[in-house]
């Protein structure tokens, strides 16, 4: 049965931040286009690796990767919350097969995926969460210590094995980065409060979610106003650098990124490269593949460099 990819970058300053018209025009039209090549493509599974923003997975309990069997939208930048669609008999395949073959997962029955997630469940399926079924791979993008880049790529290809017993229509999602340094705290230097919500903030009330993300777009606003001591900058030259490695398929020397080097090139939020290399190591147990980058655009009002691509087996 035939597999498709789809990477995007997300940003929780979607509706929230405006870069310029005719910037914001085309990243929505690319989103867009996206969203057509989905519903042409019908598929009968997607399997969505995204990363957590401390609104679903936190330091009480820190997996390197979960699978949802049950999952809903955290509810997290108004993306929920709603169930998401999840097989529940595929899930479990997958999770078997994984520790079959030496992947030890996490797996959840009450996931909550926030926007790492729900945004491109949200774009590229019309606004429907739950249109597709829907397996969520999270993999831990936020809170040191992280999984090393090496086993990302080994847990996408068991899956992509996976994936090849199948009588689907799959869709492959990854989600995450490209360069961005959003203002998430780190729990080694946080104060005591903060420590604690890193460690146990789930389901907050509403007031302390508006709170936390009046920060994040106060951090976009004063990028946009030049003042770029808010965070890193973001980076394109190494986000084309990665794009074209994702095109060729480079593993090797994905392989060899190391958590420092991400943080240095890529700020914080860069780690969620993790989501598009798992994306493509799954892809990838099929052979090589034929791909295309569809937009990049360093947007700062949404602290992103927002970049997408498609492939699919040759």
């Amino acid at each position: 049965m035939p597999i498709k990819l789809i990477c995007v970058s997300h940003t929780p300053l979607l509706d929230f931040a405006s870069p310029p018209a005719e910037i914001e025009a085309s990243a929505r039209a690319t989103f867009q286009k996206l969203a057509n090549q989905v519903k042409a493509y019908n598929p009968t599974l997607i399997i969505s690796f995204g990363p957590d923003h401390f609104n679903g997975f936190f330091y009480d309990l820190m997996p390197a990767f979960c699978v949802g069997v049950r999952a809903q939208a955290a509810g997290d930048w108004n993306y929920g919350p709603a169930p998401l669609n999840v097989p529940e008999g595929q899930s479990l395949g997958l999770i078997e097969h994984c520790l079959d073959h030496g992947i030890d997962l996490s797996y959840s029955y009450r996931m909550q995926a926030d926007h790492g997630f729900t945004q491109p469940l949200d774009l590229l399926c019309e606004g429907q969460l739950d249109r597709y079924p829907v397996i969520p791979v999270f993999i831990n993008a936020a809170a040191a210590p992280m999984p090393r880049i090496k086993r990302v790529i080994e847990l996408g290809k068991v899956i992509g094995e996976y994936l090849k017993t199948l009588n689907e229509r799959i869709l492959i999602i990854g989600s995450g980065g490209l360069s961005h340094d959003p203002p998430t705290p780190q729990i080694q230097t946080a104060p005591t409060e903060v420590q604690e919500f890193l460690i146990a903030g789930r389901n907050p009330t509403p007031e302390a979610r508006e709170h936390r993300q009046s920060k994040v777009i106060a951090v976009g606003q004063r990028l946009a106003e030049g003042d770029l001591s808010a965070a890193l900058p973001l980076n394109p030259e190494w986000d084309k650098d990665l794009l074209q490695r994702f095109k060729n398929a480079d593993f090797d020397y994905l392989a060899q990124m190391t958590n420092d080097e991400i943080r240095r090139d890529g700020g914080r939020g860069g780690q969620e490269i993790r989501a598009w290399i798992a994306a493509f190591a799954a892809l990838s147990a099929y052979g090589e593949y034929n791909s295309e980058i569809h937009y990049y655009e360093p947007i700062q009002e949404w602290i992103a460099g927002m970049g997408m691509m498609t492939a699919e087996p040759k």
